[in-house]
């Protein structure tokens, strides 16, 4: 198992950026979250093997119509076995 953090800038707030990367990490098995944060980006840890940790994060640089991805920071993350699901955070 894998853990990754994302930051996420571009036009990722207000076109359903957080529900798409939710739907997409549920499909994938995934577990982890996605939050909005104050500066217009939007953060991901995804959790789980390392391909489909690997096709999140290329999903990511599509992301939902509507959305515009200028830049993703991401780097390898610590596993947090207590994460159950993927949830998005408010």
């Amino acid at each position: 198992m894998v853990a990754m953090h994302m930051k996420i800038f571009g036009r990722v707030q207000g076109v359903w950026f957080r529900a798409n990367t939710q739907q997409a990490a549920q499909r994938l098995s995934l577990a982890g979250w996605v939050m909005n944060t104050p500066d217009g980006a939007v953060e991901v840890h995804a959790q789980g093997g390392h391909d489909a940790v690997d096709e999140l994060l290329a999903w990511c640089y599509q992301g939902p119509p509507g959305a515009r991805v200028d830049k993703i920071d991401f780097r390898q993350a610590q596993v947090d076995e207590s994460l159950k699901g993927f949830s998005i955070r408010y």
